[in-house]
């Protein structure tokens, strides 16, 4: 789905270098984004698989749709659309633009053409560098003051569809019986995952958000304290061998072990294994990648899982889902800071290394669920205007996750970042860490 954005925190600074700066980050997103799109066919930019999905070329455009509407239309002399119908065509969910073209009809848009939808980005760029340059100049006082929040806001807001670019396509192509592989490369086998361990965090009194000068989004904010009880962390994520020993030990079938929804949403949907997970005649289990069906690899961390499996395994495993609180707690005292490699297609096993902390894996493998209900921080408001509809309207029957994903891009592996989806939710890179209360007193 579109993913429910969030505001920018504050001003960014506008002096003419800072849009300079931000003029070539503009470029490296775009061109970054044409470059996901680049292995797939026009045939496979304009399908989509479910509701929750968007083809990729509606992300190609939509993402566009967002500079030429809340950027161009405000500053640019004499606007004019480049096409008048696509304000209604790919506006996501801002009812104070307008009438949007219905989420799950998105499909059916075969035209316009990848080919328009192309030129369309390719127009809004060249504006927007007219823009720019005017901007960086002398004499681009006036449009530095709200130039450069936008445009950090629209920045932002593109790489967040870019990770969704990559979970939308291996929905898509999961659903074709040839399992094509978005891209045909070996998968190599990596190194076992070390033991799992448990961390002990005495908790108490504790602040929580995002706090520094740099960028954040409103739901990071306001920073607030929380009183934690004392527990205890899993030092990695679960990995699929340990998850095929809940399947193989009848975890889908024990109605004790599942939320009542839950149970319910295992039961009417037949579910016996995680989303991409298949058994073939021979009783070997194979896992739907990017890369095409491989081999399930127990190492490498389990991921594509609903709240409600989540849940169950944990209950199963005699432990529970961190709170957020507890989960951001934890990636503070540990010293977490984002992994140094790029953004990749699939999850790495513990045992590959890349981590930065005494916590493994808590960045940019699987966005981890928590036992906390999305709502605002103590304090929040939500912003004046449609933009103010990017974050706000969501605080309702969605669940945080924390950490970020193997296709998170960089930048967006903050410890105080809060992703958010439904319950029963699972094409994302969704992964299980443990938690249990800890004896050691407060």
């Amino acid at each position: 789905m579109d993913r429910p954005g969030q505001l920018v925190r504050g001003a960014v600074c506008a002096r003419g270098d800072a849009v300079n700066q931000l003029s070539e980050h503009y470029r490296q997103v775009r061109r970054h984004t044409l470059a996901l799109a680049e292995p797939l066919s026009d045939e496979d930019c304009g399908a989509q698989s479910m509701t929750d999905a968007s083809p990729v070329k509606w992300h190609l455009a939509h993402t566009t749709w967002f500079f030429e509407t809340f950027i161009l239309e405000r500053l640019e002399q004499d606007f004019v659309p480049f096409h008048t119908a696509f304000r209604v065509l790919f506006n996501s969910y801002y009812n104070g633009i307008g009438e949007k073209h219905p989420r799950a009809q998105r499909g059916l848009l075969t035209r316009p053409s990848m080919a328009e939808v192309r030129a369309y980005r390719s127009n809004v760029d060249a504006r927007m560098a007219s823009l720019l340059a005017a901007a960086s100049g002398h004499d681009g006082a006036g449009l530095q003051a709200g130039l450069a929040s936008l445009l950090t806001l629209g920045l932002q807001h593109e790489q967040q569809h870019q990770e969704l670019l990559l979970t939308d396509v291996k929905h898509l192509l999961a659903q074709n019986p040839l399992l094509p592989a978005y891209l045909a490369q070996p998968l190599l086998p990596p190194p076992a995952a070390p033991a799992l361990e448990w961390r002990l965090f005495e908790g108490g009194l504790c602040e929580i958000g995002y706090q520094g000068a740099g960028f954040c989004f409103d739901n990071e904010l306001p920073r607030h304290r929380q009183y934690l009880a004392p527990f205890e962390l899993a030092t990695r994520l679960v990995s699929n061998g340990e998850y095929l020993a809940f399947i193989e030990a009848g975890g889908y079938r024990d109605a004790g072990l599942w939320l009542a929804e839950g149970w319910d949403w295992v039961r009417s949907q037949q579910l016996a294994a995680p989303l991409y997970w298949r058994q073939d005649g021979q009783g070997q289990w194979h896992e739907f990648t990017l890369y095409g069906e491989q081999p399930l690899v127990a190492a490498r961390p389990a991921c594509h899982l609903s709240l409600f499996e989540a849940d169950a395994y944990a209950r199963w495993a005699g432990a529970r889902l961190p709170t957020e609180a507890e989960w951001e707690y934890a990636a503070q005292h540990a010293g977490v800071a984002e992994p140094l490699q790029a953004m990749a297609l699939h999850p790495r096993s513990a045992g590959e290394g890349g981590d930065r902390g005494s916590l493994l894996q808590m960045l940019g493998q699987g966005w981890q669920w928590t036992s906390s209900s999305y709502a605002g921080y103590p304090g929040f408001r939500t912003a004046a205007g449609a933009l103010g509809e990017y974050n706000g309207k969501f605080m309702l029957n969605q669940y945080v996750l924390r950490g970020s994903s193997c296709a998170t891009p960089a930048g967006h592996g903050r410890i105080s970042y809060r992703n958010f989806f439904p319950a029963g939710a699972r094409w994302q890179f969704t992964a299980i860490r443990l938690a249990r209360q800890s004896s050691v007193a407060a």
